[in-house]
């Protein structure tokens, strides 16, 4: 037989089906055999050499899958987690295919793994399964050579087909790689001529896609020149309106100013006016304490008064109750003065009338003298009660002033009871003395009432300059509390005044920058701007940028596998054109119902998010809005030429172009 191109010259087996241990086959010059009964794994051996050579059906290996030549294990060894079969091939004639023919050996090792898949290297780099198959096709072998006999395969030969046979021919002439390049070769013309009709189409859309976007320039070009004087007449407006505001601040802060001087002047009076009251109030008790005394001294005088009016009546009783007494007497005399004329005729008579007198008048003495112990004790009784209500009289008043009238009012009641239990010893005598108590009665009475009548006037004077100044101090704080409103209204028109200015170089510097936000280029369907604003907000405010910029949208590949969106739900970009930076972002927003929003919310993957053409907000963390919520300023809709389109162009005037 002659020598083939390429001369193996070692088999390297570890972990292959039976030969779990490292194992090395040396094919050495001649003829090399292996001798051994049935089952000793004479046949692993050239499925071991096909299987290095590229070969890919498990079923030539005589399993059901190709990990079932991975060693399985035995009763006492255990099972391998991979298989590694390495081949040594002699290249020192340099006989080997371009590109493998650098080195005088080649060293061609498959390794399986479970799980990860088949991994081939040549001379320690690695390869495709195809290089390989081509490395041996070339050199006229390969994993399904007829050269390689297997069991049964020499009747399979002789029954073989034309065509079978040709492929013996083939491989024998040399020509068998040729044929797997020529086959190689054709599928790559046939994929070629797919994709040069591909490419026809797309060339088509592409030019329909020029055109259309050839009208959307110029009326682009249209809109910006309209934009453009727009904002222009806008920044008169505000230039105008800043003016008029700053003047109207102006006038503000003077009146400001002025009413702040007022506040003061009000706030100086209602100190002064506070000060007033506070000498007024510390003025008022001593006048009240005053007016207690007056009163607690009136209050005793008039008891007093009482006392000595019932016992004047008393008195007076008395003295008519004498006074009759005598004049019985003097009647009685006179009788018995006319009696004693005739006392001739009836002496006896009248001696038993003058011994009768005598006891008549005997009693009457005893009787007199009777009635006036009654009446002295009648009216020591009558001063100890009266001394008794005169006390209690003084306590109620000594409890109303102030500890300092308090020793002085019982001196004061003392020295009255000293006179008054004087004035009960003179019972007899108290006419006269009644008549002089009565009037200094009255007399003190006038007094107490003339300074009570004093005490109130000057009571009433301070409550009115009090209440004065009371009004004064709220005419003042009200002053005050007007002056502070208009400031704090001033001061909140010159904050918007500001806000506004602050606004506008932001318009202007936005307009005047370098930079392009995607807010200029993306266009939606109209009916569709509350959804897409709902989507991005503010982030349509941001412009595109590179790599090398800090701020903006940066442009990266699309997702390897996008997350799909719950079942039923539209994707919002089938009604908006956005650029390339923003698929990322779009390809996770997906347009529903209202009412649908809430019941799909919970199967939202993360990142994703559903929007409502009314611009209700769910996303996939839990974060809801609700439509009537204001919209972000980069939502707001303004309708360019395109009749089903509008292009966001933020917080600008609404401008129809034909």
């Amino acid at each position: 037989m002659d020598p083939s191109p390429v001369r193996f010259s070692k088999l390297r087996l570890n972990g292959f089906k039976s030969f779990v241990d490292p194992t090395e086959l040396i094919i050495a010059d001649g003829l090399t055999g292996v001798v051994g009964p049935n089952g000793c794994g004479k046949s692993n051996l050239l499925e071991a050499l096909r299987w290095v050579m590229g070969e890919n059906r498990a079923k030539s290996m005589r399993g059901s899958g190709m990990e079932d030549v991975i060693f399985a294990g035995a009763m006492s060894r255990p099972a391998r987690n991979f298989a590694e079969v390495s081949l040594q091939i002699d290249n020192g004639e340099r006989l080997a295919p371009a590109g493998f023919n650098d080195l005088d050996n080649l060293e061609i090792i498959r390794r399986i793994t479970r799980d990860a898949g088949s991994a081939y290297k040549t001379n320690g780099k690695d390869v495709r399964a195809r290089d390989v198959q081509m490395l041996f096709a070339d050199a006229s072998t390969g994993a399904h050579s007829p050269a390689l006999v297997r069991q049964g395969q020499i009747a399979e030969l002789i029954n073989a087909r034309p065509k079978a046979r040709r492929r013996i021919l083939e491989e024998a002439a040399g020509i068998s790689g040729l044929y797997q390049r020529r086959h190689e070769a054709e599928l790559k013309l046939n994929g070629a001529e797919t994709n040069l009709a591909r490419v026809e189409d797309v060339l088509e859309q592409l030019a329909t896609q020029l055109a259309q976007l050839a009208r959307q320039a110029k009326q682009a070009a249209r809109y910006r020149e309209i934009g453009d004087a727009l904002r222009r007449s806008e920044g008169l407006l505000l230039y105008r309106r800043w003016k008029e505001a700053d003047e109207t601040r102006a006038t503000a802060a003077a009146e400001l100013t002025e009413r702040t001087q007022i506040a003061a002047q009000s706030e100086r009076q209602a100190r002064e006016a506070a000060k007033l009251r506070e000498t007024q109030d510390a003025a008022l008790p001593p006048l009240r304490e005053e007016e207690a005394v007056a009163a607690a001294i009136l209050q005793r005088l008039a008891v007093q008064r009482d006392t000595l009016s019932e016992q004047e009546a008393q008195a007076t009783r008395t003295i008519e109750t004498l006074t009759g007494r005598i004049a019985q007497l003097a009647q009685d005399i006179e009788r018995e003065a006319s009696l004693n004329k005739d006392a001739g005729e009836t002496i006896a008579r009248l001696e038993w009338e003058e011994a009768e007198l005598a006891k008549a008048s005997d009693g009457h003495t005893d009787a007199l003298d009777k009635a006036g112990t009654d009446a002295r004790e009648a009216a020591n009784i009558l001063s100890d009660r009266e001394t008794a209500l005169s006390e209690q009289t003084e306590d109620v008043a000594r409890l109303s002033a102030r500890h300092q009238s308090a020793h002085r009012l019982q001196e004061d009641a003392a020295k009255t009871l000293d006179r008054y239990e004087g004035e009960a010893s003179k019972a007899r005598a108290a006419m006269s003395e009644a008549a002089e108590a009565v009037t200094k009665a009255g007399a003190d009475l006038s007094a107490a009432q003339a300074a009570s009548t004093a005490a109130a006037a000057l009571a009433e004077d301070a409550d009115a300059a009090l209440a004065r100044i009371d009004a004064e101090r709220g005419e003042a704080q009200t002053r005050e509390e007007a002056a502070r409103a208009q400031r704090s209204e001033a001061e909140g028109e010159a904050n918007a005044l500001r806000a506004e200015a602050t606004a506008l170089a932001k318009l202007v510097e936005r307009d005047t920058a370098d930079g392009q936000q995607l807010l200029d280029v993306v266009q939606v369907k109209s009916g569709f701007e509350k959804a897409l604003g709902a989507a991005l907000s503010d982030d349509l405010r941001a412009p595109q940028i590179d790599a090398s910029e800090p701020t903006g949208w940066a442009l990266l590949p699309g997702y390897p596998k996008p997350q799909a969106l719950p079942a039923g739900v539209q994707a919002l970009s089938a009604h908006v054109t956005i650029p390339e930076v923003l698929a990322r972002r779009m390809s996770q927003v997906g347009l529903v119902d209202a009412a649908d929003g809430p019941r799909l919310q919970s199967d939202l993957k993360p990142g994703q998010r559903l929007v409502s053409v009314e611009g209700d907000l769910w996303r996939w963390d839990g974060f809801r809005s609700d439509a009537e919520d204001a919209p972000s300023s980069a939502a707001l809709p303004d309708p360019t030429v395109q009749a089903d389109c509008v292009v966001l162009q933020g917080k600008q005037d609404l401008v129809h172009l034909e």
